[in-house]
């Protein structure tokens, strides 16, 4: 079942998460996932404990293996340092397709 990873954040004052960028679609796509949305935050709508982040990229996986296998693939070891260090406030968040609301509100 499709997963989607949600990830909201700050950048850095560095230009690490630039050259995380440029690695990281190739090796998103090797694991079969892809990025479905990008967005800059356009306005604080207020109402929440949780400061807001001013990116979000979402990204559709084919499940949790595959996201797993991304997080755990020794080629790509060097590349996830460069998305830590180069964000701040980091919100990584996943969740489970879901086709239809109603199951959730079943009791």
């Amino acid at each position: 079942m499709a997963l989607y990873a949600l990830n909201l954040f700050d950048l850095a004052e560095n230009d690490l998460y630039r050259q995380y960028s440029r690695r990281s679609v190739a090796a998103v796509e090797k694991h079969g996932g892809r990025v479905v949305a990008l967005g800059r935050l356009e306005d604080d709508e207020g109402g929440s404990e949780v400061e807001p982040r001013s990116v979000m990229v979402l990204v559709e996986w084919p499940g949790r293996a595959a996201f797993d296998a991304f997080l755990e693939d020794p080629e790509h070891a060097d590349l996830h340092p460069l998305r830590e260090h180069g964000t701040r406030n980091y919100l990584w968040w996943t969740y489970e397709r879901l086709e239809d609301l109603r199951p959730l509100f079943r009791g």
